[in-house]
């Protein structure tokens, strides 16, 4: 694993901590699907965590319903609770793999509407407490605060850095992109 080495690993809007709603269908936002919204999401966290939906959709592998990760559907079936250590049996791999990793880049889209939560772009999350109308940030997510996967080790090792743009997803600029590789690729 890891080998050539992963020196900087840069994501652009990635749906690192997985997605919790259908793209335009932020809980918070004024949308066009009105309504029809929290029926669409309904209907997917309900088919997202079996084992034919995650091998045969791979959009299915990062939903992340925030009233369902203490289901055993969601830590059998989901790979995003595998990847993250959230499944049901904790695999030591993954962490030591995260580690090997010298630098890693968070870009965030301010204004992003196809990732919900967009924080989770820098790997924040729905609010437990209250998961369809606020996000906490990252070092208040279980992950980091039990280093399920290295988060809170690379974070403490100095090798975490954050970015983000004016913009919807992807929708960054050719100078934005020439900054983050002079910046992080050095």
């Amino acid at each position: 694993y890891n080998d050539p080495p992963v020196n900087t690993f840069l994501s652009i809007c990635g749906v690192n901590a997985g997605v919790a709603a259908i793209p335009y269908c932020e809980p918070s936002f004024p949308n066009v699907l009105g309504d029809k919204c929290e029926a669409l999401v309904q209907i997917t966290s309900k088919a997202a965590y079996n084992r034919f939906v995650q091998q045969h959709l791979f959009q299915a592998n990062y939903w992340r319903d925030p009233e369902k990760v203490d289901s055993r559907e969601y830590k059998v079936h989901s790979q995003l609770a595998r990847w993250g250590n959230e499944g049901l049996h904790f695999d030591q791999s993954l962490k030591d793999n995260f580690a090997r990793t010298n630098k890693f880049v968070w870009v965030m889209a301010e204004e992003d509407l196809i990732v919900w939560p967009r924080q989770g772009e820098q790997w924040g999350a729905p609010d437990p407490t209250n998961p369809l109308k606020s996000v906490i940030p990252m070092k208040e997510t279980d992950w980091y605060m039990n280093d399920s996967f290295g988060l809170k080790s690379a974070d403490d090792a100095g090798k975490m850095f954050f970015e983000s743009f004016r913009g919807n997803h992807l929708k960054f600029s050719i100078d934005d992109l020439s900054k983050w590789i002079d910046t992080y690729f050095k």
